[in-house]
């Protein structure tokens, strides 16, 4: 572990990556079971299950950057779990607002 020491390993950064892999890995099963097709939305471009992806992805991160950048991180609550408590920063929001817009994206993109 020392030389992954550097990152900030945390539960929301572990829960991401999890997630991301996850992800990769149904998007990587669709297309060998379900063939794509483009199709063309609202940005009026042919786009893939991949394109769609990569747009959410885009987004999710500027949606953050910018979430920490005017709202910050702090925390907005504390579970009662174990000694100290386990606090829920702001950016659990961040990432739901996310999750909605990815879920927009793959529907009208």
């Amino acid at each position: 572990m020392d030389n992954i020491a550097w990152m900030a390993w945390t539960l929301p950064t572990a829960i991401f990556f999890v997630a991301l892999a996850c992800t990769l890995a149904v998007m990587t099963w669709l297309a060998a079971v379900y063939p794509e097709a483009e199709r063309v939305g609202i940005l009026r471009i042919p786009t893939t299950r991949g394109d769609r992806l990569f747009i959410s992805l885009i987004l999710a991160a500027v949606i953050h950057l910018a979430w920490i950048g005017l709202v910050g991180s702090d925390t907005i609550a504390t579970l009662p779990i174990g000694e100290d408590g386990f606090e829920i920063s702001s950016l659990w929001l961040a990432s739901v607002i996310s999750l909605a817009s990815a879920v927009a994206i793959f529907r009208t993109v």
